[in-house]
């Protein structure tokens, strides 16, 4: 983290008045806290998210500003850059937001999302990146070097233990010791500690007992105590509900979707409980000095104010920038008969599915941007066969509502649960207007449309998948099959051509169990930003060699995730992590379940051989590997390297193996690379709770190496003393 020059903090702090102080802490705007002009400190500017920076909002009241100096780049999902396992693209990702958020005068973007995937169902699992920590680690703390070295501010979010929407604001989670250090914790540990970011958002929910933006043990004893974090802690907007609570807390910043920003919790209330004494100033005191540290990271006060970058948007570069990580979050999860690449000499090309020609930037919740542009996978087919080829679209399946929320009002209710509920009651109300035998008949039109000109087309592309109708701040999906009938769509439509190429659209993974076994080639895409559907023909049509890799599980079956059968998920009022540290595929692989697509998985055009593993133990410094990768194939492509660890001798159940290191190598046909990899002594050590500290037992390892958690190519056992 950035040393400052504290002595200023205290000669500011000391020519405040409590009134200035408090002025600091909440929000004066929908997006930005106070500021004191006096003394030259500027209020704190923010802005969402993940995706892009987000539409500018009237300061005082939730009403689009409708100007036209806010579209953006739509940047892939977090879900999407994870699948890249790349870090340097992460950083560029973040290096992009950092300097379009910074272009639109904003000084905090709150990103990156990293909570865990721990059920298919979540609505925001778009937003975030895996169901692994490691994976967590390395590719947030990159983002965040790439935000901040814009002279913005990054705030990862949401912190902590805050995996479902279901109940958002008052569920009440909680968790064994060892599933929160080893599985919940470690992505943010990572982002403050080695991405050193300069400020975190606390969560909606409850953990054991205790609202997270007020929670002592994990803002308290976690991040200010264990982790030594100096940064600003930031409250989701309305996450706050108790003014005492909150002042003694270590959270800085107070912000909601409401707008009598004196009335805040930590405002006008504050302002009495101190007068009172029934609160120390000095708790305000803290808050003021971590706000005015940030500022001077930020170079918002003080000498290097004039030095501060300006950013800028909408760049060719920025676009250039994400098609390449665009490029490299396509997954190939199936190629029977080496479908594909399709050859691009093709006269005819049916394109089906509504997932082809929609649009997805304006979606999502507060992920929602408004963007320069956004090419969909039909205008990047089309963009990439010219016009010699005849492409001739069909949307196969029925959407019955385009557009059911208010753009405008949809968030200055969303921490009102009576008014939550309301909402959800007019959106079912809107879709009983039209009655099931309406729908049904339009969807068995446009399907049989579909399947007759998939029999009448040699090659055709199916696109289907989900929508922010799903993928959604607010709401967990409420079934793990695809919707609009879409499964029977596939069917129909393998059946008449069974060499459709199928393209799954999806924030977050969908049952496939169906027709995985029938479809010959399938290709996964996450929302995957402005130059997705450019991305995605390059690959489709060999342009690009498919790299991405899954950064989580996909089971065949609901129950077959651990959060379903073992723990709870999706209820109201409490929910336990009875699954633990089994998430994901620690849990598939220990238990010998097998899932439709494992994590880690991804297919190329081309192959990889791994050979030569050799492993060195140093006391001090962890295990050295060594090993080489070559290109056996006939075209140029990238492996991604995954390295596990097995501790089959415990004392304590483990998972059957971890992945505690990964990198991804570019060869061209028949080259051959040695690698070298570090792992730390802390890759081989688990949480005890009894010690509450993580330990390293002597005895055997397993070092394993492969191109997915299933498919290990190489490994060597190794002494730990």
């Amino acid at each position: 983290m950035k040393k400052v020059n504290e002595t200023i903090i205290e000669n500011l702090l000391s020519q405040m008045t409590l009134e200035e102080k408090i002025g600091l802490i909440h929000g004066n705007g929908i997006f930005r806290s106070g500021g004191v002009e006096r003394l030259g400190i500027p209020s704190l500017k923010m802005s969402d998210g993940p995706m892009g920076v987000r539409r500018e909002i009237k300061d005082q009241r939730w009403f689009l500003a409708c100007n036209t100096d806010d579209y953006v780049s739509y940047l892939p999902s977090n879900s999407a850059i994870a699948a890249t396992w790349n870090k340097d693209l992460a950083y560029t990702s973040g290096q992009v937001l950092g300097s379009e958020a910074r272009g639109r005068g904003k000084d905090i973007i709150l990103a990156p999302g990293i909570n865990i995937k721990r059920s298919p169902l979540c609505g925001r699992n778009f937003e975030y990146m895996s169901e692994d920590p490691k994976l967590i680690e390395e590719l947030a703390s990159s983002m965040i070097k790439g935000i901040q070295d814009n002279d913005v501010a990054a705030c990862v979010k949401h912190f902590a233990v805050n995996n479902q929407e279901t109940d958002r604001l008052a569920v009440d989670t909680d968790l064994e010791d060892r599933a929160l250090y080893e599985i919940y914790l470690p992505g943010f540990k990572a982002a403050v500690k080695n991405g050193g970011s300069y400020s975190i958002m606390g969560a909606y929910n409850k953990f054991r007992g205790e609202q997270c933006c007020e929670n002592s043990e994990l803002l308290g004893t976690i991040l200010r105590e264990e982790w030594g974090y100096d940064g600003a802690i930031i409250s989701d907007w309305g996450g706050v509900h108790d003014t005492k609570a909150a002042a003694n807390s270590p959270l800085d910043i107070e912000m909601d979707v409401k707008t009598n920003f004196d009335n805040y919790y930590m405002a006008k209330p504050l302002l009495e409980a101190v007068h009172k004494g029934e609160i120390s100033e000095d708790q305000v005191d803290k808050k003021v000095r971590n706000i005015l540290r940030l500022m001077l990271r930020l170079k918002m006060i003080g000498e290097e104010s004039k030095q501060r970058k300006s950013g800028t948007y909408n760049t060719i570069s920025h676009q250039q920038e994400l098609l390449k990580v665009a490029r490299e979050s396509i997954i190939l999860l199936k190629n029977e008969e080496d479908r594909l690449p399709l050859k691009k000499e093709i006269t005819k090309l049916a394109v089906i599915g509504r997932n082809a020609d929609t649009l997805h930037a304006a979606g999502g919740g507060s992920a929602e941007i408004k963007a320069l542009y956004e090419i969909s996978p039909l205008l990047g087919i089309r963009m990439e066969l010219g016009g010699n080829t005849e492409v001739t679209y069909h949307p196969g399946y029925y959407v019955p509502f385009q557009k059911v929320f208010d753009v405008i009002g949809w968030q200055e209710t969303s921490t009102d649960v009576k008014a939550e509920r309301a909402k959800r009651e007019e959106i079912w109300h809107v879709l009983e207007q039209e009655s099931q035998d309406k729908r049904e008949a339009e969807e068995k039109r446009l399907r049989e449309e579909a399947v007759l000109l998939a029999k009448e087309t040699e090659e055709v592309i199916l696109i289907v998948g989900l929508d922010h109708h799903h993928d959604v701040e607010g709401n967990d999906r409420v079934s793990y099959e695809l919707p609009y009938a879409q499964e029977k769509l596939i069917e129909e439509v393998l059946k008449v051509n069974p060499n459709t190429i199928l393209v799954v659209y999806a924030g977050s993974p969908v049952s496939m169990q169906k027709f995985s076994g029938k479809a010959k080639a399938i290709v996964w895409s996450y929302y995957n930003g402005m130059q997705g559907g450019k991305a995605l023909a390059e690959v489709l049509f060999g342009m690009v060699n498919p790299s991405g890799k899954l950064p989580e599980s996909m089971p065949k079956e609901l129950n077959d995730c651990p959060a379903h059968k073992y723990g709870e998920f999706g209820r109201e009022g409490s929910v336990y992590y009875n699954e633990g540290i089994m998430v994901g595929y620690r849990y598939y692989d220990t238990e010998d379940i097998t899932p439709e697509f494992c994590f880690g998985h991804g297919l190329s055009y081309t192959s990889f051989s791994y050979h030569d593993l050799e492993a060195r133990v140093n006391k001090e410094k962890g295990v050295f590997l060594s090993f080489s990768i070559r290109n056996t194939g006939n075209v140029a492509g990238a492996e991604i390297i995954q390295v596990y660890v097995s501790d089959p001798v415990c004392s304590v159940k483990r998972p059957i193996h971890e992945l505690k290191g990964f990198t991804k190598v570019f060869l061209q046909p028949g080259e051959e690379k040695e690698l070298m990899m570090e792992l730390k002594p802390s890759a081989f050590t688990y949480y005890c709770t009894k010690s509450k500290k993580f330990v390293l037992e002597a005895g055997e390892f397993i070092i394993e190496v492969g191109s997915s958690s299933r498919d290990i190519r190489m490994s060597q056992t190794v002494k730990i003393d």
